[in-house]
């Protein structure tokens, strides 16, 4: 997997004001409940609805808009990896989709007017019911702003849904109409918007908690300036910030860490990763931290997690689960832990890790990676797959 270069400027945290982070919160919050919402470039608007969350009477009123603003289309935004997915099952999309795909690709397809909610919810979701996709009147399109596009799909990303959204197109100049000023937003402003959320956090509170095996332990919340979920440090013991600091990365597993799921090895990693630090320094105090980090599934989020073990159960692996879903292999960031470790005063580490990428992430964020030191579990008959997919697909190191 090839990691993007972070362009620094796109982390200027005077590009973001607190209106542009109400606006965009604002338009997650209704894209989640089946609301429709604007995004704005010259003159022109596009009316966009989640595909997961839309229902009829909605889909209908943007059919509608569609025919008020004299365009008479109605159009489907996939990832371009949901639409490989699709393309394998039998829809009329070019056959000339490259098999890497990038991670911030789409796919604009034109439906039929009259197209159900039903069938929308069938071409963004994998796991419904199996469904004729050639019946379905759907073809490739190239007529809608770039612009418009990836802001729809980094909306419903950021909404934790299914990335693939219904687009109008309407005159800008008619859209009091349709969708109310709250629900507006330009879609240059997306951009970058992501990143700068990530990367911009407050520390908001701290208290110590004796944690089994490492008593000498402070929890620390970090939240981040579009009032998203926090992200916790662990501090194990006293942090000596004059040598690299032993690390762990650790995104949220609900179904491992919390219930003990024996799909993955997350539990143990977290259980590992504190008595690891905690038996680092020579008195059992420990010397280091772990970030508890609000990227549940890679970064695709609970919801989706629970979507992509079905797939697995149906022979997917953990790679092409992510994909027919449309997420990329691995949509997390690194922005947050480097500012936490910036916020802590670490600014090298020794990272307990498998995973080269985080590696490659922190370091590309800013801080200096001296070791990686191994974190390696047994397998059990559960999880036995799902680790060897790790080392083999994502070049995992045990």
């Amino acid at each position: 997997m090839t990691m993007t270069p972070i362009d620094p400027a796109a982390l200027d945290p005077a590009v973001w004001t607190a209106t542009c982070l109400a606006q965009v919160e604002r338009a997650v919050a209704e894209l989640r409940r089946g609301g429709v919402v604007a995004l704005l470039e010259g003159d022109q608007a596009a009316l966009v609805l989640a595909a997961e969350t839309v229902e009829q009477p909605a889909l209908a009123a943007l059919q509608t808009a569609s025919a008020a603003g004299k365009k008479g289309e109605v159009r489907l935004v996939l990832t371009a990896e949901r639409a490989q997915t699709l393309r394998k099952r039998g829809l009329a999309l070019p056959a000339n989709l490259p098999a890497n795909l990038p991670a911030d690709g789409y796919r604009l397809l034109s439906v039929a007017g009259n197209l159900a909610a039903e069938a929308v919810r069938q071409l963004a979701d994998p796991t419904v019911a199996a469904f004729d996709a050639k019946a379905l009147g759907v073809a490739a399109a190239n007529d809608v702003a770039p612009a418009f596009c990836r802001g729809a799909i980094e909306l419903v990303k950021a909404a934790r849904l299914l990335p693939a959204a219904i687009l109008v197109l309407v005159p800008r100049a008619g859209l009091d109409h349709w969708v109310d000023i709250a629900f507006r937003l330009e879609a240059r402003d997306l951009t970058h918007w992501r990143r700068n959320a990530a990367a911009n956090l407050r520390r908001v509170s701290s208290a110590r908690v004796p944690l089994e095996g490492a008593e000498e332990a402070e929890i620390i919340a970090f939240r981040p300036h579009d009032g998203g979920k926090e992200h916790l440090a662990i501090i194990i013991g006293k942090l000596d910030t004059a040598k690299p600091v032993l690390t762990r990365l650790h995104s949220e597993c609900f179904t491992g860490d919390l219930l003990g799921s024996l799909r993955c090895d997350c539990g143990e990693q977290l259980r590992g990763a504190i008595a690891a630090i905690a038996n680092s320094a020579p008195d059992g105090t420990g010397n280091g931290v772990l970030l508890y980090l609000a990227q549940e599934g890679r970064g695709i989020g609970l919801v989706n997690k629970l979507r992509a073990y079905r797939l697995q159960d149906a022979g997917a692996d953990t790679l092409d689960a992510n994909l027919q879903l449309g997420f990329g292999a691995d949509e997390r960031l690194y922005q947050p832990a480097a500012e936490m470790l910036r916020q802590l005063g670490v600014g090298a580490v020794r990272l307990l890790t498998n995973n080269p990428e985080k590696v490659t992430g922190l370091a590309q964020c800013g801080i200096n990676v001296t070791e990686r030191v191994p974190h390696v579990f047994p397998s059990n008959d559960h999880n036995e797959r799902y680790l060897s997919t790790k080392a083999i697909r994502f070049g995992h190191m045990f």
